[in-house]
């Protein structure tokens, strides 16, 4: 990421401003958040040449997603949702479609930063696997990842670079409660301009996925109160918890920008593969959206996107 050189007190005043913006961005509704998560993670940044562009941009549109109740679950739910967009390019707080990401220090090859992410609830009503069982409240993550550049073209329309978020999971409710830790180690490769169509932008990016045996075990584990003759009790274990392929394609025209993601789970050989919730090994997400720009910022800085 690129860092603009400023004197003593410009670079005091910005860091203040950036980490009150921060603050702000944590305290917005945290259920929309969840909900739209699996549409932000689609739209992947892909990097080019280094370009002026607004400090900020908002705008607001309309997304239709596809994604399971769970990763392993059988049930399938499409949703029809709003879309906010928002993109902050500041040296030190970045929002952007891959989320909201504090870095925390960087070089040239390497940048750490903080890494948030959202999973949204599932009403155990609606699902066949987990009826008469507890429903899943909605997750925030939060944790530190560590991005390194592997390899970069000339014109840095194709990079490819390795990350390793390692987040804190807690629930969204009156009582939150820690519900463990995922680490999803991942090659990220991006490219601008994909197939000589200019601006658009293809992210591709796949990983293992580890977790410990508190997240395994709210997910997948029966407690012997809720066994049935077909749910028999079960306790999860920690380790590896499956893979993921994620594959997204976006475009930012003028006034307006439109992104669509395809994600690809595998849980074949994870620690919780015989769990009597996992009714599938494989399963397809996938959602599209659209978002007018209703305004930005005059302030202009230099931006790799």
């Amino acid at each position: 990421m690129f860092v603009q050189r400023r004197g003593p007190g410009q670079e005091h005043k910005a860091v203040r401003r950036e980490r009150a913006f921060l603050m702000r961005n944590l305290m917005l509704n945290r259920h929309v958040v969840a909900a739209l998560t699996v549409l932000a993670l689609g739209a992947l940044p892909a990097r080019a040449q280094a370009a002026q562009k607004p400090l900020w941009e908002a705008g607001l549109g309309v997304g239709t997603l596809s994604f399971p109740d769970y990763v392993g679950s059988d049930q399938q739910h499409n949703y029809l949702l709003p879309v906010p967009y928002f993109v902050y390019r500041g040296p030190i707080v970045r929002a952007d479609r891959n989320g909201v990401q504090a870095r925390l220090f960087g070089s040239e090859h390497t940048d750490a930063y903080l890494s948030l992410g959202a999973s949204p609830p599932v009403n155990s009503t609606d699902n066949r696997a987990r009826s008469g069982m507890a429903d899943l409240k909605p997750m925030v993550e939060f944790g530190p990842a560590l991005k390194v550049r592997l390899w970069a073209s000339s014109a840095r329309r194709m990079r490819l670079d390795f990350r390793a978020p390692l987040r804190t999971v807690v629930t969204v409710e009156s009582h939150p409660r820690d519900v463990g830790w995922l680490l999803a180690p991942v090659l990220n490769l991006d490219m601008a301009d994909v197939a000589g169509m200019h601006g658009f932008n293809l992210g591709a990016q796949t990983g293992p996925i580890f977790a410990d045996r508190s997240y395994t075990q709210t997910l997948y584990g029966v407690a012997r109160s809720d066994a049935t003759p077909i749910r028999p009790a079960y306790s999860a274990h920690g380790g590896y918890a499956g893979s993921q392929f994620t594959l997204a394609l976006s475009k930012r025209f003028v006034g307006f920008w439109v992104g669509a993601f395809t994600r690809y789970d595998n849980v074949s050989g994870a620690v919780f593969a015989d769990s009597p919730l996992v009714r599938r090994n494989h399963n397809l997400s996938a959602g599209f959206g659209i978002t007018w720009i209703l305004g930005q910022s005059s302030q202009m800085v230099e931006s790799h996107e």
